[in-house]
């Protein structure tokens, strides 16, 4: 298979799976603040608004604009860490969200792929944004949505999500400091 087809295959796939999973995010944002939840990192939430999608386009303009073949150790990459992506969210059930929302009184999730990285859906995240443009030649693509997402991840939201399981951990859940 060329990579011009598997690039729109591919932005339609990520499209209806992210639209998903956002009506999941949002279900589970209302059941967490039903509960009391506290959002930590609201500035720099919409920096991933604009990223994911932005990386979305790239891959696809990227992929169709080339006429190689597809890379296929990168596409079976990507496709691997879809049941990694699904195993975090099932684990996390009415916590996982695309915000950062901590819930009062409730119990920290230390299962399934928990057990073995603090932040796995990070990780999922990361290996799709290089694997799925590499899969269809994009690698400028890879390589530069690779170092924003770093950039945005070690230096912003992991820190806030630190913090708000510190604020967790010591029993002193409430609204971050504006």
């Amino acid at each position: 298979m060329k990579a011009r087809p598997l690039a729109t295959w591919l932005l339609a796939f990520l499209s209806a799976q992210r639209l998903l999973e956002l009506r999941v995010a949002r279900r589970n944002e209302r059941w967490a603040r039903e509960r009391g939840a506290v959002e930590y990192g609201q500035e720099h939430y919409p920096l991933f608004f604009v990223l994911h999608p932005a990386w979305m386009l790239f891959t696809y303009l990227e992929g169709r604009a080339g006429s190689g073949r597809v890379n296929v150790p990168a596409l079976l990459l990507f496709v691997l860490a879809q049941p990694l992506r699904y195993w975090v969210i099932r684990t996390l059930g009415h916590y996982w969200n695309t915000r950062i929302l901590i819930v009062p009184g409730a119990q920290r999730v230390t299962g399934g792929p928990f057990r073995f990285l603090r932040h796995p859906n990070y990780a999922v995240v990361a290996l799709e944004l290089a694997a799925a443009p590499l899969a269809v030649g994009a690698w400028r693509t890879a390589l530069a949505f690779t170092l924003l997402n770093a950039a945005l991840l070690l230096g912003v939201r992991i820190p806030a999500e630190e913090r708000a399981l510190a604020h967790y951990q010591t029993g002193q859940v409430r609204p971050p400091a504006t």
